[in-house]
């Protein structure tokens, strides 16, 4: 994991490991990560929700250097917004999987 932020001339990587399902609406990603294994650099353009299938003990590194420590647990629905690139390391002693669905199109209330 890089300890400045993202370096520079940095190519982006995939949301997940896999896509697993995809329609007009959605993109769904499939995402595991060792203990100690780092998800690469990468960006959300799009609202997404990330459903952990493990718990996890995570830190996500912005590029602009911010640290988020992550305690996920199995079953959760977490809501995030697309915002700037980052990394995810697994900093726990297990396997960490997600399933992230990504939101092409979304309705808001009139």
């Amino acid at each position: 994991m890089s300890e400045t932020g993202m370096p520079e001339g940095t190519k982006l990587g995939t949301i997940g490991d896999e896509v697993i399902f995809e329609n007009d609406t959605i993109r769904v990603w499939k995402l595991e990560l060792q203990p100690g294994e780092i998800q690469a650099w990468h960006q959300h353009d799009l609202p997404y929700l990330v459903v952990p299938l493990t718990e996890g003990d995570n830190v996500m590194r912005f590029a602009d250097g911010r640290l988020k420590p992550t305690a996920e647990k199995p079953g959760e629905a977490l809501w995030r917004e697309p915002g700037m690139p980052h990394e995810l390391e697994n900093v726990g002693t297990a396997r960490y999987a997600n399933i992230l669905v990504e939101f092409k199109s979304v309705v808001k209330p009139a």
